[in-house]
Formats: C-alpha cells, structure tokens, sequence
C-alpha cells in the first residue's frame, strides 16, 4: 500500500520506519541530534515550503519533513 505524506509525495508504507509529530519528537536531544545529523548528510527532504509539522523516516534513512500532521498521514 502507498501513504500520501503531503505535496503529492507518496511512500511504499513497507519503506517507512515511523512517523513522529515534530514538536513532540523534537523534545528529545537524541531526536534533534538525529534530524541534524541528517541535515548535515543532505538526508532531509522538505516537502512545500510551509511550516513542517511531522516527519518520516523511511528504511534507506532519508527524512521527509511533511506538512500534515501525523494523524491526517495515518
């Protein structure tokens, strides 16, 4: 099955290692630590220019900051 996660970018489900809130996930140094790491490593891809408001990681470790929030993804 196939998840739209906002902009019209949609993921394999089986691809996708979580969806985490990004106020609430971003509490934890651990977290902050991980989404810079993949700042650095040009992993994160922004989808749309408005505020993020979830993220996604997926298996082959790229981050997609979506503008939905996680319950309008789920």
């Amino acid at each position: 099955m196939y998840l739209h996660i906002g902009e019209g970018k949609v993921l394999r489900d089986k691809n996708i290692v979580g969806i985490f809130d990004l106020d609430f996930a971003t509490v934890s140094v651990n977290t902050r630590n991980f989404l810079n790491k993949a700042q650095r490593e040009k992993r994160v891809i922004a989808l749309g220019y408005s505020l993020p408001k979830s993220f996604i990681v997926t298996t082959d470790k790229t981050v997609y900051l979506s503008p939905l929030n996680v319950q309008a993804i789920k």
